[in-house]
């Protein structure tokens, strides 16, 4: 069962890998507005979400099914602490390298995120403010109570020339 742990924890490390190749891609894609691009790096990215999602689920499940085989009797916390109860201190040291490296990943993959995600929302602001500069509107920093976003029109000539 240790052994499943480390494997899944293993393939954990490789998909947040793989989920910031994505992110840099996606981070390219937005500053280039290559929305085709986009659109195809989006759909990887629900799919190494899917695969992320499902690999913590099976982690869970495992730590449950070891929290609850009597081998391990205490209450516990943190992973470390966890992983001090391991078989071998071979396994301890391995399964705690993979924690430290899954740890990076994860930090990464949200800074990423993070820094995407300002970039689109960068990206979306310029494009209403050019918008609404064509259109002589202006969209409101607020939401109407329908949830939507606030517009107003001024009319800026008088066309009864």
């Amino acid at each position: 069962m240790w052994q499943d742990l480390i494997d899944v924890l293993t393939k954990l490390c490789n998909a947040y890998d793989g989920l910031i190749k994505i992110g840099e891609k996606k981070r390219a894609a937005l500053v280039t507005i290559d929305m085709d691009g986009l659109s195809k790096i989006l759909d990887e990215e629900q799919i190494a979400a899917a695969g992320i999602q499902a690999l913590e689920k099976r982690r869970g499940s495992i730590l449950n099914e070891l929290a609850h085989s009597g081998k391990v009797k205490i209450q516990f916390g943190r992973a470390e602490e966890f992983y001090r109860h391991a078989p071998t201190p071979a396994i301890e040291k391995k399964l705690n390298a993979l924690h430290q490296l899954l740890t990076v990943n994860v930090e990464q993959a949200l800074e990423l995120r993070d820094n995407n995600q300002i970039l689109a929302q960068s990206a979306l602001n310029a494009v209403n403010f050019h918008l609404n500069r064509m259109t002589n509107a202006a969209v409101e920093p607020t939401y109407g109570n329908k949830g939507g976003s606030v517009v107003t029109h001024q009319k800026k000539l008088d066309y009864k020339a």
